[in-house]
């Protein structure tokens, strides 16, 4: 009997992160089949909205704990990581930007596709997830490198966005100043804040900070049952949205790709500073939930079904990686056994 619990319980964490995605988009869908759930919809909602802030909060906290001030400082990949996705959402705006003022055969393709693009320049430029330390320390990578690079795309996003995203979607009464107010304030509670509550319980309150660090796993699981919630409002957002199947395609495509491509020029950008992991991670792991939002408020509301589809891409990756790292543990495990026989 202990056997199979320790099998079952051995299952259960090898196979969270699918788990937790088969069910999000699982529920949402037994829920939009099923009319008599549907007037308790907003209520859910509102409890879906609270409730993930505050678990991506207390993810984030105890990823925050197990950092030393100290150790959050910049690094070079941060740089080039920067370059990289600042650089391609000013030329994929810029592209479109042209294509709106010109006449010709090219220009006209590029706005044919231009939601693709778009989805894109979205998945581009969407900061890095509050999970991705989670993720990272599971990998065996810097935590604090990727936390320190959170903290920053964040910042050059609320700067990029409301400077860009006017050019192609003029909003009306939203000014610059607005704009990085409103990013500001979506950002900040959930990024600042845990940072700001572990330091103060590290040097005001040592004996609990110390109790804290004792549930490692903990943060882990936090995230696997946000990533339920966060799969269940991508499914949602994918299935309400009234754009052609050709146009909802084409929107998966450009976040398959961005998801790809950010994920392996992370890891080539990383090799060259001994950081692969961190910085494959903090380029490819992005905070859906806020690219939604995004999308929502400065783009084409199609535009942020990118988020949903891009949610699906890199928890696939993650889960592989994820799989992959605990069999290698185990293969040194099973080594390091027989070498003490002999």
């Amino acid at each position: 009997m202990s056997s199979y619990k320790y099998t079952f319980k051995k299952f259960i964490k090898d196979w969270m992160l699918i788990i937790g995605m088969l069910a999000g988009a699982g529920i949402y869908l037994i829920y939009n089949s099923l009319d008599f759930l549907h007037p308790a919809g907003p209520y859910l909602e509102t409890a879906v909205r609270i409730i993930q802030p505050l678990l991506l909060f207390a993810m984030l906290f105890l990823s925050f704990c197990k950092i030393e001030p100290t150790q959050m400082r910049p690094h070079k990949w941060h740089l080039w990581l920067l370059f990289f996705q600042g650089g391609w959402y000013i030329a994929l705006s810029l592209l479109i930007l042209w294509a709106m003022h010109s006449d010709g055969n090219l220009a006209r393709l590029i706005l044919a596709q231009r939601i693709p693009i778009e989805a894109a320049i979205l998945c581009l430029i969407c900061p890095t997830a509050t999970a991705c330390a989670v993720v990272t320390g599971k990998l065996g990578g810097n935590m604090a490198g990727v936390v320190t690079y959170t903290i920053i795309i964040n910042l050059l996003v609320s700067i990029l966005v409301p400077v860009f995203v006017p050019l192609i979607y003029p909003m009306g009464g939203l000014s610059f100043s607005t704009a990085i107010c409103k990013i500001l304030a979506k950002v900040f509670p959930l990024l600042i804040l845990p940072c700001l509550c572990a330091w103060m319980v590290r040097y005001l309150f040592p004996i609990l900070h110390s109790k804290l660090l004792q549930y490692s796993d903990l943060s882990f699981y936090i995230w696997a049952v946000s990533l339920t919630l966060a799969l269940l409002m991508s499914t949602r957002a994918i299935v309400h949205n009234e754009g052609a199947a050709s146009v909802l395609l084409g929107i998966a495509i450009a976040s398959l790709l961005s998801c790809l491509m950010q994920f392996l020029c992370g890891r080539l950008i990383g090799s060259l500073y001994g950081c692969r992991i961190s910085a494959g991670q903090a380029l490819g792991q992005k905070n859906t939930v806020f690219a939604i939002w995004m999308g929502y408020t400065f783009f084409d509301p199609i535009v942020s079904v990118a988020g949903g589809f891009y949610s699906i891409w890199h928890n696939c990756f993650n889960t592989w990686q994820l799989y992959r790292r605990r069999k290698e543990q185990e293969s040194l495990r099973t080594r390091d056994a027989i070498i003490e026989k002999d």
